[in-house]
């Protein structure tokens, strides 16, 4: 979450907490009735002990903020007013969408996938109790 506008680089703070970058601005903003909300959570490379960003994350954050642009599922300029109607909720993900629908599930074919397996497994199990009854031995199932 940041305010708009144009800063030299030394004048931010950056940090990944959990899942959101976080970009805090040292000196008071030029745009005070806009808050421009940047989710960069799935900006990142995973790594084994530590995610890292790399420059073009880096920059891809940094021209989000200096165009103060909002972009679906990135980024969002708030104006105050919407702060207000979400009684002041700062929470990035209240702003910034970044919900993927999943495929619908195709009912009929995921019950008949299980009628073929319940069908399957009648057939394994005749044929485990063939083997025991060879053998000489009380069938498991």
């Amino acid at each position: 979450m940041v305010g708009c506008g144009h800063r030299p680089a030394s004048q931010y703070i950056l940090r990944h907490q959990h899942s959101h970058l976080h970009i805090s601005v040292k000196k008071c903003r030029e745009h005070p009735d806009n808050v421009l909300f940047i989710d960069a959570s799935a900006h990142f490379e995973k790594a084994k002990n530590q995610n890292k960003l790399h420059q073009s994350h880096i920059s891809k954050i940094m021209e989000t903020y200096q165009q103060c642009k909002s972009e679906e599922k990135y980024s969002h300029k708030a104006s105050m007013s919407e702060i207000v109607e979400n009684n002041y909720n700062l929470n990035i993900p209240r702003y910034v969408d970044t919900f993927e629908e999943e495929e619908p599930v195709d009912l009929a074919a995921v019950t008949a996938e299980l009628k073929q397996l319940d069908r399957d497994m009648e057939s394994i199990d005749e044929t485990i109790r063939d083997f025991c009854t060879e053998l000489g031995i009380e069938a498991p199932i």
